[in-house]
């Protein structure tokens, strides 16, 4: 049930991280400024929001894409239809849940982006992450058939743009004409900007797919293709040696042909072409840096020379000298430490936060100590110089891993930083044991908790879309649901995968949830030194499972102290006894804490 690129990450063998490791000496800020502490919100476009029905994708447009099925009854899949329950035009094929997830398209676009920005201003976010939106028949759109146009079924004429690309010469950038998805990419970058939001795109330099423009070609036309030499092949089509055409794919998967690099990193013709995309997007009609995106987050970027990583960021930063640039990386802090050097990535998504994140508050008898946890929370914190720590996207579940909302519901499996037992155990479709139903009171209340210490703990918190609204699922592809919204109905949810049944669980926006993330992230906003202040521990009380912390800019001062156990806990400092500090909530003068168990008390002297 899972994409061929979640499937080949779950091979991945991730070490944990090393057990104590030496801070480095203070090293040049090289990150940007903007994006210090910024709260960022991943949007996976096509399960976000439909804002225009009438470009809404047809079965040939995922011709190519997993599961290879492009002549079988398709329809736009209902919004709110039960996740598990297979449709009629999907009973038609005969085929399981598994496969016809992968088919499914909800007609997700970026007008419907458009339509919700004040959606994401009113919660409070301020950065926004959209994976790749680049021409592609799959629905997460990792198999780019190219980077310079976003793709058709995303924009209001899918049919026009299709025939305006025909005519081009991919070689030319020149010839690249703006596509009305093209121009609804920019006007959603002004639009953002215009909300004093920032907003950075996907970047998938490692790879293309196979029906991109480039490798038809060379299959079609071998040695003769101009772009023979931008992939790894193995052997030419050749009927009088007896030879076929074989080539690269990456981690051996042949619809997602790899370019060719060198000791100097990627070959001229595909780095030439990423260069010329890079501009197009952040440079848009040369109209400059304002108008283009504010920069990149960069898919598998462990699979990339480090060579052709220092030469972009250079290209990138004559951009927009402001550009910020994250790596998707998931390796112990020695093995990130080269990216993170100043000559490549600001930061990466902080997935070994998640891991420390994930056992400490998801985890329950097999949880980590609250010093265990304050340590390896130092050990990262302290890893890569300050401007990186700040600029690290922390995050606790993403489109390549279960929400947080089922991660709550399922403790003391797997762990997360063992990523490939992990993934595969945290999928439904292989792990029939797995809790892929609505969260309990109690296990929203821990997903409540982990979302307030993202928010107040030191760096930039990012929330995948909808966690904030209520969904849950298991590991991909459970965790790309449809978006919830207010004003919209959804069945319950009473199907297993294998299409026998349980009692409802309603399905619906949570006003309360909401509530929640938006008062916590306002905290963000209101008080600088939880943004950009100094990170000082209190109290690490192993055996209440109590934690305080101070955050510091100035003289502006923010404790927190955090109940991770099952009892209240009270807790005292000589600071509160000067009666100088009240709850940020409700205003009152606090000299004694009492915190409720799983539950947070936030504190200022402003």
């Amino acid at each position: 049930m899972m994409t061929q690129k979640q499937t080949l990450l779950a091979l991945l063998v991730l070490p944990a991280l090393t057990a104590i490791a030496q801070p480095v000496q203070a090293q040049m800020d090289f990150t940007p400024q903007w994006s210090k502490g910024v709260v960022w919100y991943q949007i996976f476009p096509e399960r976000f929001s439909n804002g225009d029905p009438g470009n809404d994708p047809k079965v040939i447009d995922q011709k190519g894409a997993y599961p290879f099925d492009d002549s079988s009854a398709f329809q736009i899949h209902p919004w709110g239809s039960d996740w598990y329950q297979l449709q009629p035009y999907e009973l038609k094929n005969g085929k399981d849940i598994g496969y016809n997830i992968q088919r499914r398209r909800y007609g997700g676009d970026l007008q419907g982006v458009l339509n919700k920005l004040d959606y994401l201003k009113k919660l409070g976010v301020n950065s926004l992450y959209l994976t790749p939106i680049f021409w592609s028949p799959s629905s997460h759109k990792y198999d780019a058939l190219c980077y310079h146009h976003v793709d058709p079924t995303f924009g209001p004429d899918p049919e026009g743009d299709k025939k305006l690309i025909a005519k081009e010469n991919p070689l030319d950038p020149a010839t690249w004409p703006w596509t009305k998805a093209d121009l609804l990419a920019l006007k959603l970058i002004d639009e953002v900007h215009k909300r004093k939001m920032h907003i950075i795109f996907d970047g998938v330099f490692n790879h293309m797919g196979a029906r991109s423009f480039a490798f038809l070609d060379v299959e079609k036309n071998q040695q003769a293709s101009p772009y023979a030499d931008w992939f790894t092949v193995k052997s030419w089509r050749d009927d009088v040696k007896g030879t076929k055409f074989d080539y690269q794919g990456w981690f051996g998967v042949k619809t997602l042909p790899e370019f060719k690099e060198t000791e100097a990193g990627l070959v001229a013709g595909p780095k030439q072409y990423i260069f010329n995309a890079t501009k197009r997007w952040m440079n848009p009609m040369d109209k400059g840096a304002a108008h283009g995106i504010d920069g990149w987050r960069l898919d598998v970027a462990y699979d990339v020379a480090h060579p052709f990583w220092k030469d972009w960021r250079k290209w990138v930063r004559s951009l927009n000298p402001q550009a910020y640039m994250t790596a998707e990386l998931v390796d112990p802090i020695e093995k990130t430490r080269p990216y993170l050097s100043g000559d490549e990535f600001d930061a990466t998504m902080n997935y070994n936060f998640a891991f420390a994140v994930h056992d400490f508050f998801v985890q329950d008898a097999t949880a980590s100590t609250v010093t265990q946890f304050d340590a390896r929370l130092k050990e990262l914190r302290e890893a890569f110089g300050e401007g990186v720590a700040f600029n690290m996207m922390n995050l606790v579940d993403s489109h390549d891993a279960t929400r947080i909302a089922s991660a709550v519901a399922n403790p003391d499996g797997k762990q997360m930083v063992k990523w490939g037992d992990y993934f595969n155990w945290s999928q439904k479709g292989n792990n029939k044991t797995y809790n892929a139903r609505k969260p309990t009171p109690a296990q929203r209340q821990r997903q409540k908790l982990i979302a307030a210490f993202q928010v107040l703990y030191l760096g930039s918190p990012m929330f995948f879309y909808g966690d904030e609204a209520g969904l849950w699922g298991a590991n991909d592809p459970d965790c790309r649901k449809p978006m919830l919204w207010a004003d919209k109905k959804y069945d319950s949810e009473t199907f297993n995968p294998d299409q026998t049944r349980h009692d409802a669980d309603a399905v619906a926006f949570d006003p309360e949830l909401f509530a929640w993330y938006q008062k916590f992230i306002g905290l963000r906003q209101r008080y600088p030194a939880i943004r950009l202040g100094t990170f000082t521990t209190l109290a690490t009380d192993d055996a209440k499972k109590l934690y305080a912390f101070r955050r510091t800019l100035g003289k502006e001062e923010v404790l927190v102290i955090i109940n991770r156990g099952s009892q209240p806990a009270t807790f005292t400092h000589a600071d509160l006894a000067k009666g100088a500090f009240r709850d940020v909530f409700t205003k009152a003068a606090i000299k004694q804490v009492s915190v409720k168990p799983m539950d947070v008390v936030v504190l200022s002297n402003k």
